[in-house]
């Protein structure tokens, strides 16, 4: 019997082959939380198209004023402000929809979020619009004037898909319920 400790070994594997499997169950489990956690039905609804006609349509917007001599008139400052920024919080919450965080960050009311969020875009990005057609005949002599005319057509219809993600983004809070306290009301 004194020698039964001596015989006897616990070890299954050597450490190396079991990090190594841990890594790889641990990867495999990784890359299976993300794609379960994809919202693909939110890729097929209108407003996921409407985010990324908006993202499309700011990007082309910002990019090409940002492209021509836009220091001409203190105007684009503005434009490309709004365009810039609308465009980054837009890309943000697109992948954040996307990703279902929203679900993880339950003390935020998110249709009411998104619904400000859009209505609020929708005027800033009608003003931009407005400050970027009204200045387009400053760069008449220059050869930029397609890009600004152009900038001008993509800010327009930029602020009719921000309109359009206001319009859905409304029908999602009212069929919400709209207050938070009628959700919170124990029945």
């Amino acid at each position: 019997m004194a020698d039964f400790p001596s015989k006897v070994t616990t070890e299954t594997s050597s450490p190396h082959s079991q990090s190594s499997q841990q890594r790889g169950s641990s990867l495999q489990g990784v890359a299976a939380s993300i794609t379960t956690k994809m919202d693909m039905s939110f890729i097929r609804s209108v407003p996921a198209v409407l985010m990324l006609a908006e993202i499309v349509l700011g990007l082309l917007h910002w990019t090409l004023i940002a492209a021509s001599p836009h220091t001409i008139s203190a105007a684009y400052g503005w434009v490309l402000f709004v365009a810039v920024t609308l465009w980054i919080i837009t890309t943000i919450l697109f992948f954040t929809i996307l990703f279902s965080v929203q679900q993880r960050l339950a003390f935020v009311p998110w249709p009411l979020a998104v619904m400000m969020y859009n209505g609020v875009a929708t005027v800033l990005y009608l003003t931009a619009f407005l400050a970027n057609a009204a200045t387009v005949k400053v760069f008449s002599w220059t050869h930029f004037f397609g890009h600004i005319g152009a900038a001008a057509f993509f800010g327009a219809t930029a602020t009719l898909a921000y309109g359009g993600s206001a319009f859905f983004s409304y029908m999602d809070w009212r069929n919400d319920g709209g207050n938070a306290a009628t959700n919170t009301v124990p029945t």
